[in-house]
């Protein structure tokens, strides 16, 4: 055992696809440890917040000390935060389409020069040709937006006053006030952002790829037991029973499993579809070809000596199975489990896109999560971080397993070894 192991982790590809495999199920493992919030939690209101540090504004404007920095830059990256170059070409197209400057005769660069124009000359009762509602609704927002943009004078905050109901100054935040991060007693850091829902992405894809990898080992046990027990037996007995599970096995070629799948899933129902119920579907439905491979294997087995030998002194079939052949395939079998748990994951994936997935209220899957980002556009919208992780967990887990049972083949096959 000890120098199997030791041929098996010779293979360059074996060890990559285990440590990649490895690392995403420490990560599935360790990140509960040290961020225990539950994964469908809600915390935002608003939808697909983009990856960042998100700080309370009221706590970083009265519980903080401030510090006060002189940055060049600040006052450049603040305009340039709320006066991007697509809002200067939109206050462009509509000051020459009323024709109020020239094409070519504004500098957009001068933002003094450009902002005291727009204040001075935009109507919104003005139309430009081709304009709609929603391009009146921008320059609306725009405009409102740009209130104070150029101010050097700091922001005062003010509170009402508990007898008069009266604001009263409570004192200013000059612009070059700022804060340290450490010292803000409520942040919220979301690496990947929020989904769809305001959920923290980062926790539900660590917990989704946790269910999935269940998914996937359940489904893959069912498929490969199930094709291990027929090949075994259909390959060694022979026969009327041979005939009877190849016809079988020929029926489920005939039809896609993914499209049995399918109707199997729509015929139990959301409310009955739980990930472990969707895990023995997969499993169900892709044994197949475990089956054809291991009565293969078993045909060139059946005849050698030792089996012969083993039929001679009276044991049985189950023990000869178990004892004279299985051991002979072993191999093959944790390949085909291997094969078996990297579809099932990707089988998974498929159904809940369609929306016959688990049920979406329990648990998130990697799945689940691209049926989510795909309803609410977030390919459309540039919301990337709501889907490619997913893409990218799910490539990385059908790549490393891939790897391994490479490696596992080249270990046992001798005629692939380099």
């Amino acid at each position: 055992m000890k120098q199997m192991l030791g041929q098996i982790f010779r293979s360059g590809r074996f060890r990559l696809g285990f440590g990649i495999f490895a690392a995403i199920v420490l990560t599935v493992l360790i990140y509960p440890l040290v961020i225990n919030d539950p994964p469908l939690e809600i915390v935002s209101r608003g939808t697909f917040l983009a990856p960042g540090i998100y700080v309370s504004v009221y706590d970083s404007v009265t519980a903080s000390t401030r510090y006060t920095l002189i940055i060049d830059e600040a006052a450049a990256r603040r305009i340039g935060s709320r006066l991007t170059a697509d809002d200067r070409a939109a206050m462009q197209e509509w000051l020459v389409g009323t024709e109020i400057v020239e094409e070519g005769e504004l500098n957009l660069d001068d933002t003094a020069a450009l902002l005291e124009l727009w204040h001075s000359s935009f109507d919104p009762a003005v139309r430009i040709p081709g304009m709609t509602n929603a391009d009146r609704n921008y320059y609306i927002r725009l405009t409102a937006s740009l209130d104070g943009l150029l101010a050097t004078e700091g922001a005062i905050v003010a509170a009402p006053n508990a007898t008069t109901g009266e604001l009263e100054e409570q004192g200013v935040i000059e612009q070059t006030d700022y804060v340290n991060l450490s010292e803000v007693p409520n942040f919220r850091v979301l690496p990947l952002g929020t989904d769809n829902f305001g959920r923290d992405v980062l926790t539900e894809l660590v917990s989704a790829t946790g269910v999935s990898l269940i998914i996937g080992l359940v489904a893959g046990i069912v498929a490969t037991t199930i094709g291990l027990i027929l090949g075994l037996v259909s390959g060694y007995v022979g026969g009327v029973v041979d005939d009877i599970i190849v016809f079988i096995t020929n029926l489920f070629t005939v039809i896609p499993s993914f499209v049995l799948l399918i109707l199997i899933s729509f015929s139990i129902g959301q409310e009955q579809r739980g990930a472990f119920t969707v895990a023995v579907v997969i499993g169900l439905t892709s044994w197949v070809w475990t089956a054809r491979a291991v009565r293969a294997q078993v045909i060139s087995l059946r005849n050698r000596d030792h089996v012969s030998l083993s039929k001679l002194s009276g044991h049985s079939i189950a023990y000869i199975l178990a004892m004279d052949i299985l051991p002979y395939i072993a191999s093959y079998v944790v390949m085909a489990l291997i094969l078996q748990i990297s579809s099932g994951i990707l089988a998974e994936a498929g159904l809940s896109i369609l929306g016959l997935g688990p049920r979406t209220t329990e648990v998130p899957t990697l799945g689940l999560m691209m049926n989510w980002a795909l309803i609410y556009q977030a390919h459309i919208f540039g919301k990337w971080w709501a889907y490619f992780p997913v893409i990218l967990v799910i490539a990385l887990i059908s790549f490393s397993l891939n790897l391994m049972n490479t490696g596992l083949d080249r270990v046992f096959n001798p005629t692939l070894r380099e």
